[in-house]
């Protein structure tokens, strides 16, 4: 006996969805995603603040500039893989003309997500298999419930850790993003 063919969703298949869900798509499956909790919305406004303000705000106004920093963009990885992570940036010589585009296939230089409880295996094997197979240069991984970041490179196709950053950690400089000093703390609400 045959069973019949899985047809694996595309890109094509999301549009037809209201924009207002909140989805990826996943291995050809379309996966909805929760709205964030606060202490998520949180962390990542800290982070497009602090990181986006001096590389993407600041191009040309005294920042280090050179890059787009965005939020929950779609991101085109391949065929069946469509994600929308929390923050994705992009050096602006690799994506010189972001405009209107739906889904961008340009793939990241870095990405973050911020962990929640009800994703948390979902953005540390998942997303980071998928993240390191498309070629991606550095994830980040912030937890805010631990108050943690994790910084990534991928050398060789494998992820190698940059450093672990607790909300003690300050003045620290973090790859890509080094010629910014970040205090980890202001990353969270506070305790």
């Amino acid at each position: 006996m045959t069973l019949p063919a899985v047809k694996l969703a595309t890109y094509a298949d999301l549009e037809k969805l209201p924009e207002s869900d909140r989805v990826e798509l996943i291995d050809g499956v379309i996966v909805a995603m929760p709205a964030p909790l606060p202490r998520h919305s949180k962390t990542a406004g800290a982070v497009r603040r602090f990181i986006g303000g001096p590389y993407d705000d600041d191009d040309g106004y005294g920042g280090p500039g050179g890059w787009w920093i965005f939020a929950e963009v779609d991101v085109l990885l391949n065929l069946h893989n469509v994600v929308r992570p929390d923050l994705s940036g992009w050096l602006r010589e690799h994506l010189p003309d972001p405009g209107d585009v739906r889904p961008i296939g340009v793939t990241p230089d870095w990405i973050c997500e911020v962990i929640s409880p009800s994703n948390a295996a979902h953005d540390r094997v998942k997303k980071r298999r998928m993240y390191a197979a498309a070629g991606v240069s550095y994830y980040w991984l912030i937890d805010p419930a631990e108050r943690v970041l994790e910084a990534l490179r991928l050398q060789v196709g494998k992820w190698e850790e940059v450093g672990v950053y607790d909300d003690t950690a300050t003045s620290v400089r973090i790859a890509p993003f080094a010629d910014v000093e970040l205090d980890v703390s202001r990353l969270f609400l506070p305790r």
